[in-house]
């Protein structure tokens, strides 16, 4: 998450998006968030623990009547299981690291030019093309 605070802050709310894409009804697909707290309730006292507490109930609690992503919202309402569905890829897609398998009992040489180096360069291509791959589908939803 990223928190950018204005020259007016605190006067100003300041202005949060995330990072990692989320299928999310108050989040825009550019990562906004879209909470009262951070608009029209913004209150000068109001700290950076408040807006952290904030964004995390939202994530628990999603307000679909006031939607940034209205597909979310829709889903949310009318077809949960589908919304359940969508954030789920979304997070396999867009917020798991991607690891590498690693072989502990092997005796190979496992400095930087030794084979399993040339092996775990492989893997971690594959890795990124399921990636891809992954994203390729999303898209076509």
């Amino acid at each position: 998450m990223k928190l950018v605070l204005g020259n007016n802050f605190p006067s100003d709310p300041p202005k949060a998006f995330f990072l990692t894409k989320i299928f999310h009804p108050n989040v825009s697909s550019n990562g906004e968030i879209c909470v009262n707290t951070l608009k029209k309730d913004w209150k000068a006292e109001l700290g950076i623990k408040h807006i952290l507490l904030t964004v995390k109930c939202l994530l628990i609690v999603p307000n679909p009547e006031s939607a940034l992503n209205a597909e979310a919202g829709k889903l949310l309402l009318e077809q949960y299981e589908d919304y359940s569905l969508r954030a789920k890829m979304f997070t396999e897609i867009h917020a798991k690291p991607l690891r590498v398998a690693e072989d502990n009992c092997s005796t190979e040489d496992k400095s930087a030019d030794g084979p399993l180096a040339k092996k775990h360069a492989g893997d971690k291509k594959l890795l990124e093309k399921k990636k891809r791959d992954k994203k390729k589908i999303l898209k076509r939803l």
